[in-house]
Formats: C-alpha cells, structure tokens, sequence
C-alpha cells in the first residue's frame, strides 16, 4: 500500500480518536513529517467547519460555476431494457405465485 495513503489514514483516524493504540507509534511518525503535519492541521480545520452552524461565505458566482460543472459531467449509462426484464421476471413469478 501506498505510504504516503496509509499516513494519512494514521493521522485521520487519530483526529477522530479512532486509531488502534498498535498504530500510535507510525501515527507519531507520520506526524513528525512535513505532510503529516500539514494533514493534521488539515483535517482538525475540516473538523472545525463540520462543527460550526455558520456557513463560510461563498466567491461570487459560486453557485452558477457548480451548476455549470455538474452539468458538464458525462452521465452513468443506463442498465440495458434486457438487465431490467430479467429483475421483472422473478417479482413477476413472486407475485403470481398463490400464497401458502
């Protein structure tokens, strides 16, 4: 697994008081590096706005932007007809079936 990943799963899930006590000793090392410690920071930052009952004031235009890049995202395909007939069969059959 990635280092670097694993580092950051130490250091989350001591934020949220849910690291195992055999993990302390890498979490602490983790925490002793650059990105450890922008990652705690970080994350108690992302805490604290989760917390908070007021909304950060948002750019201008904010919304529309969002708008616009959502609805520039490509959509899921849809299951084919065939996938859906197959789920239909069996609820077909359950409900044509006498009750015993």
């Amino acid at each position: 697994m990635d280092t670097h990943k694993k580092n950051r799963e130490h250091i989350s899930a001591l934020c949220d008081d849910a690291l195992p006590k055999d993990d302390l000793e890498l979490a602490g090392a983790a925490l002793r590096t650059a990105d450890g410690s922008q990652a705690w920071e970080v994350y108690h930052l992302i805490g604290d706005m989760l917390r908070t009952a007021e909304t950060p004031p948002l750019s201008g235009g904010f919304s529309a932007r969002l708008a616009a890049r959502l609805a520039a995202e490509p959509l899921h395909p849809r299951r084919s007809t065939a996938g859906e007939g197959e789920v239909a069969k069996p609820m077909a059959l359950a409900a044509s079936s006498p009750s015993s």
